[in-house]
């Protein structure tokens, strides 16, 4: 059996992989840099939990309001641009957020968050996307995984500052200055050029003349965006459960101390984390599909079993298994979108990116719908259900790895690398 060879990547091509690494940590570390605030801003607003659930909605409510502004901005400014603006508006949002003194004022600056996050969003996962071409093998978990560090990072920085007693509105000033500066640091080691030119390839291939005829009324197309669409949302359901429920269901309706109650939002972002570490070397192995179907199993039975048999440890074990199990979900889903054939560039990454917005938009005030009249038990079988969607729906993923665009067709023997 013969193999593809590609060559290694150039400095360039490593250095922008730094520099989009540094991206994604920044934007998982911004927001989660409030998360740990909003039990405080819970209380001193005076919300239940529906109230709290539609106010938390406002970030993603935001997203989709701005969302298809993302392919746009990517192509007249270039996807690393457009990352960084959004880095630096997102930040000046979550700052805004932590100096509102009302309900109205909070919500504001949550929805021009969201907006820019939403490019941002976009437009690192079209850059990490157009540097894993270049890389020459799926690197676009790794990136996510940076994310996830960026999470526990920023969750982190919040907890210290809450210990050290610093005022919401300083902490949050501090955070946001010191992460946009990174991102523009970042900047500078960025892939240049247009993006139209790293997807010309993809837009001459074989099946596109078709799909441009069609273009995204193309049945066939359409079906597989929304699948798409829905595999993504279910990552976001458990990344939402996690960010928004753990420590109140944990610090409520299980009754563990505040710093245990913490521990479900860590557990399920640790876990995510090692799920996307490894993530690449899997997908390469076995393809999205694959991964993908497992990880929803991982994530349905074990914060099933969680629900089934409430304690705090197999609950923290329970979002732990979640976090692990959707790991690659919204990765494989932007790959695939942006992969789909007779597209400009960010535009597949955009609509996926706008559409699974719903779920970060109606999972709060839906589980906290349910939680004021069944209880937060019931309304987090969200978590389960997101597993059961990714196994159901990993069809559409790619069933094998795809070789590399930049491969050389180099034949290598099975003696020589042993198989």
């Amino acid at each position: 059996m013969n193999r593809m060879h590609s060559p290694p990547p150039t400095t360039e091509v490593r250095r922008a992989r730094i520099a989009v690494a540094a991206l994604f940590l920044t934007n998982g570390a911004l927001f989660a840099n409030i998360i740990p605030r909003f039990p405080g801003i819970k209380a001193d607003l005076a919300l239940d939990n529906a109230a709290y659930g539609l106010a938390i909605a406002a970030f993603p409510a935001g997203a989709i309001v701005a969302g298809l502004a993302a392919g746009t901005l990517i192509r007249r400014l270039g996807s690393a641009r457009a990352a960084v603006v959004g880095t630096i508006l997102t930040a000046l949002g979550t700052v805004l957020a932590g100096f509102a003194p009302s309900l109205p004022l909070f919500v504001g600056a949550l929805l021009f968050a969201g907006a820019m996050d939403a490019i941002t969003d976009v437009a690192q996962n079209t850059h990490g996307l157009r540097v894993q071409r270049r890389f020459g093998r799926s690197i676009i978990n790794s990136f996510h995984a940076i994310w996830s560090i960026g999470a526990v990072l920023g969750g982190a920085m919040a907890a210290a500052a809450i210990a050290l007693g610093i005022p919401r509105s300083i902490h949050l000033s501090i955070a946001a200055a010191l992460l946009a500066t990174v991102a523009l640091i970042a900047l500078r080691y960025c892939l240049p050029g247009k993006d139209e030119d790293a997807t010309l390839a993809a837009a001459t291939t074989e099946k596109a003349p078709a799909v441009r005829l069609r273009g995204l009324f193309s049945p066939r197309l359409t079906i597989t965006v929304i699948a798409l669409v829905i595999i993504a949302i279910a990552g976001t359901l458990v990344e939402d459960a996690g960010s928004t429920w753990a420590a109140v269901y944990l610090g409520g309706e299980l009754g563990a101390p505040a710093a245990i109650a913490a521990t479900g939002f860590i557990a399920l972002v640790g876990a995510q984390f090692v799920g996307r570490l490894i993530g690449d070397r899997l997908v390469d192995r076995f393809g999205q599909q694959s991964v993908a179907r497992a990880g929803g199993l991982i994530a349905a039975v074990g914060m099933g079993a969680a629900l089934i048999a409430p304690s705090i440890p197999g609950t923290v074990l329970g979002f732990a298994a979640a976090g692990f199990g959707v790991a690659t979900l919204v990765p494989a889903a932007m790959q695939e979108a942006d992969e789909l054939p007779g597209l400009r560039a960010g535009t597949g990454v955009t609509l996926v990116s706008w559409l699974m917005r719903l779920g970060f938009l109606l999972s709060p005030p839906i589980v906290g719908l349910i939680a004021d009249t069944a209880g937060l038990r019931a309304g987090l079988l969200v978590v389960p259900l997101a597993g059961i969607l990714a196994v159901a729906l990993a069809g559409v993923l790619s069933g094998k790895a795809k070789p590399p665009e930049n491969a050389s067709p180099i034949p290598v023997s099975e003696s020589t690398h042993g198989g």
